[in-house]
């Protein structure tokens, strides 16, 4: 799962990590949660002959993915992660993952260890050398009752590698920069050419870093909620019990 990142590059640095002719200015964001408008980038249209640059087009999409099927979106859960394994078949996602399939430039991104089905400790995950990642995303347009259209997307997520797993079972998928030309190419590259690409990061890949629980709420976007926080115990698991005859009304099982 992936639930909040950062981009914390400068637009230079990130339009040269794409191969972009150039990007708008914009700040640093810290702590970008879903529903948020994200940078992401699509293979765009060809360039004219001759020219040395990619064809890439960027986006500012919305965080949560809308089909273009979906008639009530009050009634619609919010799609901002898609599980890799059943993305080329599943609904929601298999017309994006045809069609437009996109690149999110992200710094990191933040996971928490779970504690009794709630948010444990929060970790700030890495890049164990620094720089800029990928991972892999899905753009689709939902055009609104009133006629006017919104471009919404999603990260691909996959099973955790051995950096993520004793946090969480779920990580996003990282394409290797090597990789984004295939990935990108909705044009000659159908899903199943490039499913190769929907893996976990290398071991050691990341690393985790515990942080404070600053980044718990949307509100705090500063630098400080990358800053290294004290890790808590770990929680207690809970032994079951089997009911009394006194309380077994009041359980369900």
């Amino acid at each position: 799962m992936c639930g909040r990142f950062a981009l914390t590059a400068t637009p230079d640095q990130t339009a040269a990590l794409l191969g972009l002719a150039e990007l708008e200015d914009f700040p640093a964001r810290y702590n970008i949660a879903p529903t948020q408008p994200v940078l992401m980038v699509t293979a765009g249209v060809p360039r004219a002959p001759g020219s040395n640059l990619p064809d890439r087009q960027p986006m500012l999409v919305r965080w949560g993915l809308i089909p273009a099927w979906v008639k009530d979106t009050r009634e619609f859960p919010l799609l901002f992660n898609a599980r890799s394994e059943g993305a080329i078949e599943k609904a929601s996602f298999k017309a994006a993952m045809r069609h437009r399939r996109a690149l999110v430039p992200a710094s990191g991104f933040y996971e928490w260890r779970q504690a009794g089905g709630k948010k444990g400790q929060p970790y700030w995950i890495r890049p164990r050398h620094g720089g800029l990642i990928a991972f892999a995303g899905l753009i689709e347009t939902y055009a609104e009752p009133g006629g006017s259209e919104m471009d919404t997307g999603a990260i691909l997520t996959v099973n955790a590698n051995a950096d993520i797993a004793h946090i969480h079972d779920r990580m996003p998928v990282v394409v290797d920069i090597s990789d984004f030309a295939r990935w990108l190419d909705c044009r000659t590259l159908e899903p199943r050419d490039v499913v190769d690409l929907l893996r976990p990061a290398q071991s050691d890949f990341f690393e985790a870093i515990p942080v404070s629980d600053l980044v718990n709420k949307v509100a705090n976007t500063g630098p400080e909620i990358q800053e290294r926080g004290e890790i808590g115990p770990e929680p207690e698991k809970v032994r079951r019990q089997k009911p009394s005859a006194d309380d077994s009304q009041m359980t369900l099982f």
